[in-house]
């Protein structure tokens, strides 16, 4: 990796202050693993420094090309849409800076790895404390953060496969902490039904956070109605060093031109089931009225997006733009040009809204005191 360039890590952020704190010290850990580097980080919501701050540090400290990479496990709304329309927008204000943007931290190997030393950390404390459980016996769930993305959401299920199928337990299961199904309590009721002995839970999340804590209060939950069944409750990736290496892979990436989203299953380019009318949507983020607010902070007031659309009118002959130096952050550039007029907070349904595992039923019961 060349030396010429600052580093700007763009996080979801949290009304958490632990989470916030956790995603602090990834920068510091950058840092160390690389000296004389400058490296700062923001957040879309919830949280300050927003983005917008974290950019501006860094042109105050001399920087001139800046690589930006989303804090962020996987490729769905926030890292297509929200980050690159609130890269745009600070680079309209700062056109000579230049500013490439990394693809998600993706299906990685190390991150498998550190998944995998997670879990079996948990496992190890639950054999000292008595009864060993054989491997086979066991039955592994990986909870995901859940997206209106498919894409998104089918590479929480390759990721409890390849643990699943790596760590040789007896069963895997997926579930998620919101917006699509199974939400994690029907998840674990209905592998509870399997009649294994032993239940890990690993939330797969980078940091802690109001959702981590609730993944972990729903398997109290459903654990203390299932007394026969020993629930192991593993942590999420945090700090684990092969993290920040999967990080400093990301910025690689961006000068090897090893920096291309999955784009075949992108519900914004291909017809995928369920999410035809979203084909060529704009390039908008949906988070400018909640940046910084959550942690003691108010609006910021010079964040607003403008609606631009994902073509940002370059012609690429390869037809989708990651990362390239052009003085866009090109995120998810779906080059179809499709302004459909949508205002901007306006947010397709996502279609099994209704699903008896997701989170709008589930609410409804629970208002209606059937749960």
């Amino acid at each position: 990796m060349s030396d010429d360039h600052a580093i700007m890590i763009c996080g979801h952020g949290s009304r958490d202050e632990a989470a916030v704190a956790e995603f602090a010290a990834l920068a510091t850990g950058l840092r160390r693993r690389l000296p004389g580097r400058m490296v700062e980080y923001g957040f879309l919501e919830f949280a300050r420094p927003v983005i917008a701050d974290g950019l501006d540090a860094l042109v105050r400290q001399g920087a001139r090309r800046i690589f930006a990479v989303p804090g962020m496990l996987f490729a769905a709304g926030h890292t297509k849409n929200d980050i690159p329309s609130v890269l745009n927008t600070w680079l309209a204000r700062n056109p000579g800076i230049a500013l490439d943007f990394a693809r998600d931290l993706g299906l990685d190997a190390k991150l498998l790895q550190a998944a995998a030393a997670r879990i079996e950390a948990a496992i190890a404390a639950a054999d000292a404390a008595g009864p060993v459980v054989p491997r086979h016996e066991a039955l592994l769930v990986v909870v995901g953060r859940g997206a209106s993305d498919p894409d998104a959401n089918s590479n929480i299920a390759k990721v409890m496969r390849f643990l699943w199928e790596g760590m040789g337990f007896g069963w895997g299961e997926v579930a998620y902490s919101g917006v699509t199904f199974p939400l994690v309590a029907p998840a674990l009721e209905r592998a509870v039904r399997l009649g294994f002995r032993r239940i890990v839970v690993f939330p797969y999340f980078l940091f802690t956070g109001v959702l981590v804590g609730r993944i972990y209060e729903h398997t109290d939950l459903v654990a203390a109605d299932h007394p026969q069944v020993q629930f192991v409750k593993a942590p999420y990736l945090n700090d684990h060093a092969l993290v920040v290496e999967t990080f400093v892979d990301r910025l690689d990436g961006i000068e090897s031109a090893d920096n291309a989203m999955n784009c075949r299953l992108c519900k914004y380019r291909e017809r995928i089931v369920g999410f035809e009318a979203e084909i060529g949507l704009p390039q908008r983020s949906h988070h400018h009225h909640v940046e910084g607010i959550g942690t003691g902070g108010t609006p910021e007031p010079h964040s607003h997006d403008h609606g631009h659309s994902h073509a940002h009118a370059h012609d690429h002959a390869h037809g989708h733009a990651h990362g390239h130096a052009h003085g866009h952050a090109h995120g998810h550039a779906h080059g179809h040009g499709h302004a459909h007029g949508h205002d901007d907070g306006h947010h397709y349904p996502y279609p099994h809204a209704d699903h008896p595992l997701g989170p709008l039923t589930l609410a409804r019961m629970k208002r209606g005191g059937r749960s």
